[in-house]
């Protein structure tokens, strides 16, 4: 009877761990994936293809530029890019972290200006994906000083 215990606990203990290393494993190629999909969205932008750009977002998608504004929808995202995007923005994206559904990234972005000068930013976005595709952005974004 003791052995049959020992021997049930020890397999309880086996699937247990299997357990939590498949979800790790798991969660690993989500982030992955969700890093991969900034990138190739980032590519787009770079490139100056912002309605294949738009095809990464979600048609509610919601843009939050921390104590400026917020854009709600596809439409207003591209209402913006319109507007503030003169030539295609020059970023790099330095670092991510990414957890679950959720990716941060770190990185400069400059845009270039009507006058033809570029304004120079740091910024740090905390994306929030939906099946696959970009659902949120809260965007911190500093402008930087010469």
């Amino acid at each position: 009877m003791k052995k049959t215990f020992t021997l049930i606990l020890f397999f309880i203990t086996i699937l247990n761990i299997y357990s939590q290393n498949k979800n790790i494993i798991s969660k690993s190629k989500n982030n992955m994936n969700n890093t991969k999909i900034l990138l190739e969205a980032n590519q787009l932008v770079r490139e100056g293809k912002y309605e294949e750009y738009l095809s990464y977002l979600t048609e509610d998608s919601k843009w939050v530029f921390v104590g400026e504004r917020t854009l709600l929808g596809k439409e207003a995202v591209r209402q913006y890019i319109k507007e503030f995007y003169l030539a295609p923005p020059i970023f790099d994206m330095e670092k991510s972290i990414e957890e679950g559904n959720y990716v941060t990234a770190l990185g400069n972005i400059s845009l270039k200006n009507v006058d033809g000068s570029y304004s120079h930013y740091s910024y740090c976005d905390i994306w929030r994906f939906d099946n696959g595709k970009l659902a949120e952005v809260s965007a911190y974004v500093i402008e930087k000083k010469p």
